[in-house]
């Protein structure tokens, strides 16, 4: 008989969890659910309830109903050693050098001083720091200190990694280099739980998302999925022809580039389009896709239909 995993499917399971100040609703009958070894983004307007999720998840808040599961049971102190935060809200003590303030949070969080300073000093070295070790943090640009953040928050080598705002301050350059290194730990299996309003990197890096509107789920799937859902009935092409003669066709926009989109007409199937393209000998075709909105699209759709 194979053995039973203890592994629990999901990092982190909200159930119709709602938190209220007074008469006003924070967080308002929640539910979702981030799978373990995903990354996972939540998004939504500011003051939408992101960050009171967050909270009651890493038990610094507790709901008014409704359940929470980390790690597949109720967050106990040890969960939380478990888990690395990097919070909104910055802070670092300014005054000290970079190294002695990343062995110090590793030591908080159960590393010896000695496995604190080799892994603190590997991690400067990974991210274009390791020049900077004896700097104190107040001789630190706020891209540099961005970097120390996140080195702190992932120093013990968490299961799950919550992180607000993860690309703040920093450039082209270090984004990258950011990017690479929770990449890597996702690849180690680390579940990643990111919330930023930079909608590219979700984009890019997210398998899944949860947008939150006035406290409520308005979004929840997969990026691609969602970004599918709001699809005009409409192909991206580029090439040579004239489109507005196919069959089927209502309207040819242009947007720059050699790209054009071609509006369908109802009970017409982008397939159908493919193949007059095909045989049409006037046709030369580069490019042929559907028409999907970017998720900053999406967002600003969904925020304004939510009043966000």
């Amino acid at each position: 008989m194979p053995a039973v995993s203890s592994q629990p499917d999901h990092a982190i399971t909200v159930q119709n969890v709602t938190k209220r100040y007074g008469d006003f609703t924070a967080v308002d009958d929640l539910s979702f659910e981030v799978r373990c070894g995903e990354i996972f983004s939540m998004l939504g307007p500011n003051g939408a309830g992101k960050t009171t999720t967050l909270r009651m998840i890493l038990d610094i808040l507790k709901p008014d109903t409704g359940k929470i599961a980390v790690l597949g049971a109720p967050i106990t102190d040890r969960t939380k050693s478990r888990i690395g935060y990097l919070p909104e809200e910055r802070g670092l003590y300014r005054n000290v050098p970079v190294i002695e303030v990343l062995v110090y949070l590793g030591q908080l969080k159960g590393l010896s001083r000695a496995d604190a300073t080799r892994r603190a000093t590997d991690m400067l070295e990974q991210v274009d720091l390791g020049a900077n070790i004896k700097s104190k943090v107040s001789e630190l640009s706020k891209g540099m200190q961005q970097k120390v953040q996140i080195i702190a928050t992932v120093l013990h080598r968490p299961d799950l990694v919550i992180i607000d705002e993860p690309f703040s301050g920093l450039d082209p350059v270090n984004t990258q280099l950011i990017k690479d290194l929770l990449y890597e730990m996702n690849r180690d299996g680390v579940t990643i739980v990111m919330s930023t309003h930079q909608m590219h990197q979700i984009e890019e890096m997210a398998d899944r998302l949860l947008m939150i509107s006035r406290g409520q789920r308005v979004l929840y799937g997969e990026v691609n999925e969602v970004r599918q859902r709001f699809a005009d009935h409409a192909i991206v092409v580029e090439g040579e022809g004239d489109w507005s003669a196919l069959a089927g066709v209502t309207r040819v926009e242009g947007q720059g580039n050699g790209r054009e989109v071609l509006y369908l007409a109802e009970g017409i199937s982008p397939d159908a389009i493919m193949e007059a393209m095909a045989i049409g000998a006037d046709y030369h075709v580069r490019r042929f896709e559907l028409a999907v909105p970017s998720l900053n699209e999406v967002f600003i759709k969904v925020a304004g239909e939510n009043g966000g």
